[in-house]
């Protein structure tokens, strides 16, 4: 269930070809505002369909048989894997079908869409989302011969995933440093997951943070508790992306087995952050993405006197929705 470090670095070695290499961006704003002794940006919002997820994806349509790769592949997201996958298939060769629950954005509809995606909406009610799409993948994967691939809790994804902090450690090391305190948003956890892995094993001594969303912090209490559970239902956040009700098995346990602890945010420190983000890093973050941030500013990792890694996962947000979201956050607590 956890990755190894050559899974990491053979699946860093084929998506490297594919993906870009995201830039890592120093904001002394961060460090000014937080007391560390610097800050540092994965902009992992500039990568190809917008968001580190297709690194995941792409190692894992590596690992498909032939007949799998012809009959095609299904998976449901509220969008970044979505978007990612569809990407990663269109490059392979492979056809996707995406499950997408009916409220997710849709400029992330229509994205993986463009990417020659069939997607198919789930209509979910009071009920959670991610639990209906899923149950809907599965239940099409058996009708119609398809290979399921889920967007966290694999294995494969985690390695894949793991390339964002190798990478960001290769771009650290160019300039004569290494994080002291890594973070980075969570939703089922295989971006987390990922990142630990290389980071432990790179930088034993850092400290390893989660970030959720309040009322979706799975991962954070999964990791309190040692052992998974699921969040209670009901939570509202503007963080559509990080709104899994659990953490995958896998990703939960590669991040337990690298020390990671958590935290998680409130969509006005999230807002505030979206703000920070781009008028100091000049990036245009959806709020899933700017979450490592928004802990960071709102005072919730121990960053003083460190040196701080933080990822921004995606930028996947419509014009309108970014406006409206930034207009709307609260002027306390932003880094000038």
């Amino acid at each position: 269930m956890i990755p190894t470090p050559a899974d990491i670095a053979r699946a860093y070695a084929l998506t490297r070809q594919t993906t870009i290499r995201t830039p890592l961006i120093e904001v002394p704003a961060f460090a000014e505002a937080s007391g560390a002794a610097r800050v540092f940006v994965k902009a992992e919002s500039l990568q190809k369909a917008g968001s580190f997820k297709i690194r995941g994806a792409t190692w894992r349509l590596a690992q498909l048989s032939e007949i799998e790769r012809k009959q095609g592949v299904i998976a449901f997201s509220s969008g970044n894997f979505a978007q990612g996958l569809a990407a990663a298939g269109r490059a392979a060769g492979v056809p996707v079908t995406i499950v997408m629950p009916e409220d997710a954005p849709e400029v992330k509809r229509r994205a993986t869409e463009g990417f020659g995606a069939r997607v198919v909406l789930s209509h979910h009610g009071d009920r959670p989302r991610e639990e209906v799409a899923s149950a809907l993948a599965r239940q099409l994967a058996g009708e119609q011969g398809l290979t399921l691939l889920h967007p966290f809790d694999d294995p494969a994804v985690v390695a894949g995933q793991a390339g964002v902090a190798v990478e960001a450690l290769e771009q650290m090391a160019e300039v004569c440093t290494a994080p002291d305190l890594v973070a980075a948003p969570t939703g089922g956890g295989g971006l987390i997951a990922g990142i630990a892995l290389a980071v432990r094993g790179a930088c034993p001594g850092a400290d390893i943070w989660t970030v959720e969303p309040e009322g979706f912090d799975g991962m954070g209490r999964s990791l309190t508790a040692a052992a998974v559970g699921r969040v209670a239902p009901g939570a509202r956040s503007i963080c559509d992306a990080l709104q899994a009700t659990a953490p995958g098995a896998s990703p939960f346990a590669a991040a337990q087995s690298a020390g990671v602890k958590g935290c998680a945010v409130d969509d006005a420190s999230v807002s505030r952050a979206m703000i920070a983000a781009f008028e100091q890093a000049k990036l245009v973050l959806e709020p899933s993405g700017a979450a490592s941030i928004a802990a960071l500013l709102a005072g919730q990792l121990p960053a003083k006197g460190k040196t701080v890694l933080l990822v921004a996962s995606g930028g996947n947000i419509a014009f309108e929705t970014f406006v409206a979201l930034t207009r709307a956050a609260p002027e306390d607590g932003r880094a000038r």
